[in-house]
């Protein structure tokens, strides 16, 4: 019996090991065709949003996408450290949207605070205007190649962003629609990558902007950069100056305008100074590229989806505009100031410029408020426009006392004339209506799409009581159906109206896990208290509306 026992156990463990063998290779053959359907789905789907281009703009964006979920793919022509003498200056405003980006650690960075001024044996300070920010608030100078490696690193180190070292060729466009980039590797071999969106931000050289927007650029000049050694105040400045031009490490690097004039494309955007340059002279251009990055975090965020590029491109119609007032600013200025400030005998140029110089050493609200504007903490427009004028008119002040004479009153007309020619053209350029009236440009309201229909919501009215104006924003909403208790919506958005909405699978009824936070980051809408219930665009416009009435 006991022979007979083991005997058959024998043969059941037999049976039982071919038994779990033939179904481990089922279930391995099952593995590797399973495995093979997800590569084939990823070699099409796998990337959310191909960014060409690792500079300021291009990492920061790779970064907060990365963080929300996204899976990007970068694509940078070299990954080497840069090496150029422009970037070095991020201004106090330009500081905040970093901090917001989460990417402040580690930048290797010296604090500023503010400006020296020298002229004709005078001189002045001015202090960014830091008063109301925490202690750590303050302008950054660095060394831009070591800066850029670093928001380079920061935005690698997250599983779902790829940094890939290659030249982006061309756009890869069909039917009208950009579906992703050609380029190729350094080692020279041709590769293709898709994505339902590509932003385009590959500095001021780039060579795929024309078919984006219209690239009128401008090089009114040129910055000559020297290394000095043991230069601490003004007064050694001759001797340092002497030093390094004797060595001969000279540097030279074109100062280029071009303002932003874009072509709407589906499958596509631009960003950064491929998009939007301003002379380097007040040291704005990250300001504007990271604001630029936190505005487009804001709207993608309540998408899920970003596969219907015809609705995506008219939504992204507003990032356009919602962004003028700022950017519009920061350029306005810069152009301006470089006017002013560039060679000229003309004695009407040079009262502007001893104008400019007396006005700010005024102190108070003098300085303080055109500083504001320049660092970035307070870029309203009006506030330029009044502040630039008023210069003017001090400048014929200046003229007319003690005792007004013909000549005087004919220095004094031209001034305002050339002042008027200098400012009226870069405003003209930079879109009149976007920058000072952007509730009145319709793109202003476009409203995240929900199933292929794009919402547009009604201008809003003024309300002497901000508060009713938001909860009438929200009944307009529930009016249209973005906001709904009675009903289950099946979309592809998280609308942040409905922080408790559930996203629905396309292919069951179960709840899809969310990839993304449940709702925006809305700071700009905090001021009222209800950042739950607005969306970016209409967050962008309340603050607006509080700024005008303040």
């Amino acid at each position: 019996m006991v022979a007979l026992g083991a005997v058959i156990a024998t043969l059941l463990g037999f049976a039982l090991f071919y038994g779990l063998k033939g179904k481990k290779k089922s279930i391995d053959s099952s593995m590797k065709s399973s495995e093979n359907r997800i590569c084939k789905s990823d070699s099409g789907k796998s990337t959310d949003i191909i960014i060409v281009g690792a500079g300021v703009a291009g990492s920061a964006l790779a970064y907060t996408l990365g963080k929300d979920g996204r899976r990007v793919h970068v694509i940078e022509r070299d990954l080497r450290q840069p090496d150029r003498i422009v970037g070095e200056l991020l201004q106090p405003g330009g500081y905040l949207k970093l901090v917001e980006l989460d990417c402040v650690s580690d930048i290797d960075a010296q604090n500023v605070y503010g400006y020296a001024l020298y002229k004709d044996g005078k001189s002045t300070k001015l202090s960014y205007p830091l008063g109301s920010f925490n202690s750590n608030v303050a302008g950054r100078s660095f060394h831009h190649g070591r800066f850029v490696q670093r928001m380079r690193e920061k935005a690698a180190s997250l599983p779902n962003v790829r940094m890939e070292q290659g030249t982006v060729t061309s756009l890869l466009e069909r039917n009208g629609t950009i579906k992703g980039v050609e380029y190729k590797t350094k080692t020279g071999e041709k590769h293709t990558a898709y994505a339902p969106l590509t932003v385009v931000c590959d500095g001021c050289c780039s060579n795929l902007r024309r078919n984006l927007c219209n690239p009128k650029v401008e090089i009114p000049s040129c910055f000559v950069g020297l290394a000095l050694e043991n230069c601490i105040i003004p007064h050694e400045l001759q001797t340092a100056f002497i030093s390094a031009t004797e060595k001969g490490n000279m540097r030279t690097m074109p100062n280029r305008n071009m303002p932003a004039a874009p072509y709407p494309t589906p499958g596509a955007l631009l960003m950064g100074d491929a998009f939007n340059m301003r002379h380097p002279l007040t040291g704005g251009g990250m300001t504007v590229a990271l604001s630029d990055v936190i505005l487009l975090r804001d709207l993608l965020r309540p998408l899920h989806s970003l596969d219907n590029a015809y609705s995506l491109c008219k939504y992204f119609e507003s990032f356009y505009t919602l962004r003028k007032p700022v950017a519009s600013t920061i350029n306005t200025l810069a152009g301006a100031l470089y006017k002013v400030f560039s060679a000229s005998s003309d004695p009407a140029r040079e009262e502007i410029r001893q104008a400019c110089f007396d006005y700010l050493r005024l102190g108070g609200v003098f300085s303080s408020g055109p500083i504001s504007i320049l660092s970035g903490l307070n870029p309203r427009p009006l506030g330029l426009v009044l502040h630039f004028f008023t210069v003017a008119v001090y400048g014929v002040g200046r003229l007319l006392i003690p005792f007004p004479s013909p000549k005087r009153l004919w220095i004094g007309a031209r001034l305002i004339s050339d002042a008027s020619g200098i400012i009226f053209p870069i405003i003209k350029a930079e879109g009149i209506t976007q920058m000072f009236f952007p509730v009145a440009v319709p793109a202003y309201y476009r409203a995240p799409p929900v199933k292929g229909i794009q919402i547009a919501l009604a201008p809003p009215i003024l309300y002497e009581d901000l508060t009713a104006f938001i909860e009438k924003l929200v009944s307009l909403t529930d009016l249209i159906g973005c906001k709904s208790e009675d009903h289950e919506l099946n979309t592809n958005i998280a609308s942040p109206l409905s922080p408790s909405l559930e996203l629905k699978n396309e292919a069951n009824d179960s709840p899809a896990p969310p990839r993304f936070p449940p709702k925006s980051n809305l700071e700009v809408a905090s001021d009222f208290g209800h950042e739950d219930n607005l969306t970016v665009a209409e967050a962008y416009r309340c603050r607006f509306i509080k700024e005008t009435c303040e």
